[in-house]
């Protein structure tokens, strides 16, 4: 399968907690940055792709599974939010064509696979999607983690999805560069801040070998788990590189006192 496209980029962003763009009554502009930054991606790419695949923290399963359904109904995968978030809908379509390309390449590439038809959307794709296509008229399908949360079998698997990119799907790792809810707030503004400015380093600054290697070891970087005591929210990041893994990353989003402390960022990985 090829297009006449350019490849596109790919990414791994921030996706912020819980239903939050259908609370902005509730938390006025907290999320005004990172909105913004999702919303600006289509100009980034400069065109609206076939399909989006979502890496998305909130699924793992003993092996990669794609999302087969045509009209993936909504996981409400939060809790003590306001009654009106669980009756929310992002109703973008599936594409039962993607997953099993998506699968074919997985197989191929000699990782487990498999596809679940019953699956539906969770916060961790719903939430930022509400600001990259407001109006879910981009089909979107979700592939899971393996559970392991493995550095090395990611980065493996963004390798074998690489050539999505030249079929103009665009992939994203929906995560949390910070995501220790114990730990939020103003007193995690040196930890966070630690813990970023080594992301920063790593995706954007080294050489792509070098940054293979600091992303597999990244548990040993600066306050590495106080920012993930479990890593679910940075394991998307290396299914992002390892799909761009000789491309280079900028980040296009930050903020330094996210929440009231915290510093949290987005990166793009391959040229705009």
């Amino acid at each position: 399968m090829t297009t006449n496209h350019t490849t596109l980029p790919t990414y791994f962003i921030s996706h912020g907690g819980g239903p939050w763009p259908w609370m902005k009554r509730e938390m006025g502009d907290a999320y005004a940055q990172l909105e913004a930054s999702l919303a600006d991606i289509p100009r980034q790419i400069g065109r609206t792709p076939r399909a989006i695949l979502m890496v998305s923290a909130h699924w793992e399963t003993p092996a990669f599974t794609v999302q087969g359904s045509p009209r993936p109904p909504m996981i409400y995968d939060y809790g003590g939010f306001p009654a009106h978030t669980y009756q929310v809908h992002y109703d973008a379509p599936g594409s039962p064509e993607l997953a099993q390309r998506v699968r074919e390449l997985i197989e191929a590439a000699g990782l487990p696979s498999g596809i679940d038809a019953e699956r539906g959307y969770d916060h961790g794709m719903f939430s930022p999607m509400a600001a990259i296509y407001p109006k879910a008229d981009v089909p979107v399908v979700q592939l899971s983690l393996r559970r392991g949360l493995d550095p090395a079998e990611h980065l493996a698997l963004g390798r074998a999805l690489a050539p999505l990119r030249r079929e103009d799907v665009l992939i994203i790792g929906s995560g949390l560069s910070y995501h220790n809810l114990r730990n939020f707030g103003p007193q995690a503004r040196d930890v966070s801040k630690a813990f970023d400015d080594w992301l920063d380093q790593t995706v954007v600054q080294a050489a792509p070998a070098e940054r293979v290697a600091q992303l597999i070891d990244w548990s040993s970087a600066p306050a590495a788990r106080i920012a993930h005591p479990r890593e679910e929210h940075l394991i998307p990041l290396m299914v992002a590189v390892g799909a761009a893994e000789g491309e280079q990353g900028e980040r296009v989003y930050h903020e330094s006192a996210f929440m009231g402390g915290i510093a949290v960022s987005s990166f793009r990985i391959g040229a705009a």
